[in-house]
C-alpha cells in the first residue's frame, strides 16, 4: 500500500542539512575536548600515566553506562512524540554538560559531567531514526555516508582547535564546546522539521523503553540481530581505540596536545573524504554486504599497524589506510534501516545504541584501565603499550567472521520479518 503524502517530511533537504550541521557541530565540540581531557585527568591523578589510564577508563565507562540506560528510552520516546523534541532537548543538555566539566574542581565533577553527556548523547539513536525517516531505499547508504562525512569534518577542526586551545588553558576547550552546542540547539529550534508523521507513531511502552525491552525488539529482525552481535566486537575495538589513543601516543611517541589534535584532525579529513565520496560508489559497485566485509578487513590490518608501529609517522600512514574501512558503517546502517518499518526505527536504533553503549562500558575498562594501564606499569613483564590495539584487531576479525556467517545464512531476500514488510513500513 502506498504511503500517504503526509508520512514523509515536507522539507526533506532542510531536514537533512540540519542533521548534517548538527552532527558536525556536535562532533566539533566532542573533538575539541578529546586532546585535553586525558591531560586534565592526568593533572588530577598527580601526573601518573598508569593512574590516568585507570581513571580515564572509568570515566569513559560511566559515559557508556548512561548511554546504555537511556538510549532505548529516548528512542521509544521519539517513536511516540516525534524526533524533533528529543533531538533539541539533547542538544541543550550537551551545552550544560560542557559547562559542568569546564568548571569541575575535582575528578568527581568530571564523572558527573560525563554521566550527563551520556544521557544526552544517547539521542544519536533519534538522529539515526530521523535519517531513516527521510531516506528512500536508494539513498539510505548515501545519507548515512553524509552523516559520516559530517562526523569527519567535525573531527578535522575539533581536535586541532582543542589542541590549540588546550595549549592556552586545559579548561578553555570545554567552554568553547558549550557555546557550540548551544548555538546548535538554537539553530535547530528554528529550522528543524519533524520527520515522523502522526500516523507512523507508536504507543510508548516501558517494556520497549528499557535496555532489555529494546534488545527484545532487535531479536524480532534476524538480520539486525546478527548485525548487533558483530556490533559488540566492532564497538569494543573502536571505543577502545578512542579511549586509549591520546594516552598511547603520548606515552610511546611523546605526542603533546597539539600533535594529538592534528593526528585526530587527519582522521577527520580522511573520514570526510571516504564517507562523503567513496561510500555511494563502493555500495553501488560491491553492494552493502560486500562493502561491509571489505571495510572490516581493512580495519583488522589498520589496528595491527597501530599496535605494532615503531615510529609516529607510521600511525599517520595507517590512519590514511584505515579510513577506507569507513565504508562499512554507513552500509551497516543502510541494512538496518531497510529491515525495519518506520514505527519501529526509534526502538531498534535505541536497541543498537544500547548494544554499542554496553560495549562502551567495558571497552574503556578493558583497553585503558586494564591493558594499557597494566602494560605501562612496573608490574608488567614487558612494556607493550600497543596491546589494546592488537586486541582491537582481534575484535574486528571476530566481527568479520560473524558477518560472513550471517550473510551466508540470510540471503538478500530473507532479511525481513513479516512485521518489517507490512504495509505500514
Amino acid at each position: 500500500m502506498t504511503k500517504p503524502a503526509a508520512s514523509r517530511p515536507e522539507h526533506r533537504p532542510a531536514a537533512m542539512i540540519f542533521i548534517l550541521v548538527a552532527v558536525f557541530i556536535d562532533v566539533l565540540g566532542i573533538g575539541i575536548i578529546i586532546p585535553i581531557l586525558p591531560e586534565l585527568i592526568k593533572e588530577f591523578a598527580g601526573g601518573s600515566t598508569a593512574a590516568a589510564g585507570r581513571w580515564f577508563g572509568l570515566l569513559a565507562a560511566s559515559y557508556g553506562a548512561a548511554q546504555f540506560l537511556f538510549a532505548p528510552l529516548l528512542g521509544a520516546v521519539s517513536d511516540r512524540v516525534g524526533r524533533r523534541p528529543v533531538i533539541l532537548a539533547a542538544l541543550f543538555g550537551l551545552g550544560a554538560d560542557y559547562v559542568v566539566m569546564g568548571l569541575a574542581p575535582t575528578i568527581g565533577w568530571l564523572f558527573a559531567g560525563r554521566l550527563l553527556a551520556g544521557v544526552m548523547g544517547a539521542s544519536i539513536t533519534t538522529a539515526h531514526a530521523y535519517v531513516a525517516d527521510i531516506s528512500r531505499p536508494e539513498n539510505r547508504a548515501k545519507n548515512y555516508g553524509l552523516i559520516g562525512a559530517a562526523f569527519g569534518l567535525g573531527f578535522i577542526f575539533g581536535p586541532a582547535l582543542g589542541g590549540l586551545l588546550g595549549g592556552i588553558s586545559l579548561r578553555l576547550p570545554f567552554f568553547v564546546a558549550a557555546g557550540l552546542a548551544l548555538v546548535n540547539w538554537l539553530y535547530g529550534f528554528f529550522v528543524l522539521p519533524e520527520s515522523l508523521s502522526p500516523e507512523n507513531r507508536d504507543q510508548f511502552r516501558w517494556a520497549k523503553a528499557n535496555p532489555a525491552g529494546s534488545l527484545k525488539t532487535i531479536r524480532s529482525y534476524p538480520l539486525v540481530r546478527g548485525l548487533a552481535v558483530a556490533f559488540v566486537f566492532i564497538v569494543l575495538a573502536q571505543r577502545g581505540l578512542e579511549t586509549v589513543w591520546v594516552l598511547y601516543t603520548g606515552h610511546k611517541f611523546g605526542w603533546d596536545e597539539q600533535a594529538n589534535g592534528l593526528s585526530l584532525a587527519l582522521v577527520g579529513v580522511m573520514a570526510a573524504l571516504v564517507q562523503g565520496k567513496l561510500v555511494q560508489p563502493a555500495v553501488r559497485l560491491l553492494g552493502e554486504r560486500r562493502a561491509i566485509l571489505a571495510g572490516l578487513t581493512v580495519a583488522v590490518a589498520t589496528f595491527l599497524g597501530y599496535g605494532l608501529a615503531t615510529e609516529g609517522w607510521m600511525l599517520l600512514a595507517f590512519i590514511v589506510l584505515g579510513s577506507i574501512g569507513g565504508v562499512a558503517g554507513p552500509a551497516i546502517q543502510g541494512l538496518v534501516a531497510g529491515a525495519v518499518p518506520s514505527r519501529e526505527q526509534g526502538k531498534v536504533q535505541g536497541g543498537l545504541q544500547s548494544v554499542m553503549s554496553l560495549t562502551g562500558i567495558f571497552a574503556p575498562l578493558l583497553f585503558t584501565s586494564g591493558l594499557f594501564s597494566y602494560f605501562t606499569s612496573e608490574r608488567a613483564p614487558m612494556q607493550l603499550p600497543g596491546a589494546p590495539l592488537l586486541l582491537g584487531a582481534l575484535m574486528y576479525l571476530a566481527a568479520l567472521g560473524v558477518l560472513v556467517r550471517l550473510f551466508r545464512r540470510l540471503p538478500n531476500d530473507a532479511v525481513r520479518t513479516p512485521a518489517a514488510s507490512s504495509p505500514s513500513a
